[in-house]
């Protein structure tokens, strides 16, 4: 599989500069091999939010390709504004997903994560990737989950991101609290799957300082793999 990037992107519509057959095209010319696009839109309205950046992100874009430079200057001039980094990407809970450019129908959740620095990486990573991983799985009604550690950003004066996660609920969860975290209507459940959720995010700190986006998800396989 080629390297992954992603890219967060900040446009007034973003829906027709990332879902354009032009833009694919373009983009499997430069290389990529295959395309995601999580747009904020008005899908997913309903769901919580969370925004340290100034202006929120309208969008996000991930690349597989062996070299992402040519598709990162296609998007760079498509767009309005845009920050990317390269990285590692774990799936623990892996969704058997169409790559046709339909919409996946599902509320995705993307969250930019950030080391607190007096957490030392190792145990940030340890925290949460061995210890939390389970506790995320177990209290959310997640059919995907994928966590992608940042490597290096990729392009110039990118904001500090130490971790980029996806999270994919049914679309229900974009207004009931219990179909997010698979309670069942039961109150009690549900406040014993919250306070267990926040327990164990705040052992790595995110319980703070990062990004929430909502979104609606499309996948493309648009290059030789």
């Amino acid at each position: 599989m080629a390297a992954k990037t992603i890219a967060a992107i900040w446009d007034d519509d973003p829906t027709s500069a990332l879902l354009s057959g032009g833009f694919r095209d373009a983009c499997a010319a430069a290389g990529a091999q295959r395309l995601q696009v999580n747009i904020s839109d008005a899908a997913v309205a309903g769901a919580m939010r969370i925004s340290e950046f100034d202006p929120p992100i309208d969008a996000v874009v991930s690349i597989w390709a062996d070299d992402p430079t040519d598709v990162l200057d296609l998007l760079d001039v498509r767009v309005g504004a845009m920050a990317a980094w390269q990285v590692d990407e774990r799936t623990p809970l892996h969704p058997a997903l169409p790559a046709d450019g339909s919409r996946i129908d599902a509320l995705a959740n993307v969250a930019f994560l950030r080391r607190p620095v007096d957490l030392p990486r190792a145990d940030w990573l340890r925290i949460w990737l061995d210890d939390h991983t389970r506790v995320a799985i177990e209290t959310q009604a997640t059919f995907g989950y994928v966590q992608n550690i940042v490597e290096r950003a990729l392009t110039r004066d990118a904001p500090v991101v130490d971790a980029i996660v996806e999270e994919l609920f049914a679309m229900d969860a974009v207004s009931d609290v219990h179909a997010f975290y698979g309670s069942g209507g039961d109150q009690g459940e549900l406040e014993r799957r919250m306070t267990r959720m926040l327990e164990s995010v705040a052992r790595f700190g995110a319980h703070q300082n990062l990004d929430v986006v909502p979104t609606s998800r499309y996948d493309f396989e648009v290059g030789p793999r």
